[in-house]
């Protein structure tokens, strides 16, 4: 289902919920277990099984809609799991950061907040983010650019003592290239990376054997497995000082070797 279809589906349900929340709640729910048991009922259990994620790829879109509307536009996954922290945390007041990939700029201005001392930017080459990431920035040591950090680099004469890299690696074709020429670019001694992780849910595994998608993102080049990441960590001609596996991620503390 494309994202037209989608759209136009969530400007229909308003009326259509008022007509579907007629029928008690105890009958919807019987009759939305059914209708799962019936898609999933198939002489090949794999065919049944691969029904089922379908269905739940859908309901997954369908909670992360709520969720931003529920988060009045950001998603109460940046609060909820905490992992504005795990860079926060690993940021000295006086360092330099660049967010690359920043977005709407939430883990920037986390930083920024936190790190009053330190000069702080994002750079993303998505104009529709930036300019949501402008629009909410109030803060004198952040700023946001437009850009391919591998090739522009803003604010030349600044020393970058940390680059932020929060799921950003996995949306990378070549991810060992990339990371050699923000090295060559930015030329910072440490990597605060996050991304999503393969062996985050037994499902994951069932649905690579059945040949399904497994991705959380359509655009997602990889999941890595934890032996994939530190491979090519270790390509890249970086260090893994530190991980934390949480959340379904893995997020690391990496340094230049």
């Amino acid at each position: 289902m494309n994202e037209k279809i989608k759209n136009k589906l969530l400007n229909c349900v308003s009326f259509l919920s008022l007509i579907w929340r007629l029928i008690p709640a105890k009958a919807r729910e019987i009759l939305m277990v059914g209708q799962l048991l019936l898609e999933s009922g198939d002489r090949n259990p794999g065919k049944g099984l691969a029904r089922l994620f379908l269905i739940r790829d859908r309901l997954d879109w369908v909670i992360n809609k709520r969720a931003m509307e529920y988060g009045d536009g950001e998603h109460p996954k940046h609060r909820l799991i905490g992992y504005h922290n795990f860079f926060v945390n690993r940021i000295k007041n006086g360092q330099n950061v660049i967010d690359v990939g920043c977005g709407y700029g939430s883990v920037s201005r986390s930083i920024a907040i936190a790190c009053p001392s330190s000069i702080v930017i994002g750079i993303d080459q998505d104009k529709g983010r930036l300019k949501q990431a402008v629009k909410n920035n109030s803060l004198p040591n952040l700023s946001f650019f437009e850009g391919d950090a591998t090739k522009y680099m803003p604010i030349p004469q600044v020393k970058w003592d940390i680059v932020i890299l929060s799921n950003i690696l996995e949306h990378i074709d070549d991810r060992v290239i990339f990371l050699k020429k923000l090295r060559k670019s930015i030329k910072a001694s440490r990597y605060l990376i996050r991304v999503p992780m393969f062996e985050r849910d037994w499902q994951m595994a069932m649905r690579k054997e059945l040949g399904i998608d497994f991705r959380s993102d359509l655009d997602h080049k990889i999941e890595h497995t934890y032996k994939e990441f530190e491979f090519e960590i270790s390509q890249s001609g970086l260090l893994i000082g530190e991980v934390v596996i949480k959340w379904g991620e893995i997020w690391a503390d990496c340094y230049v070797s």
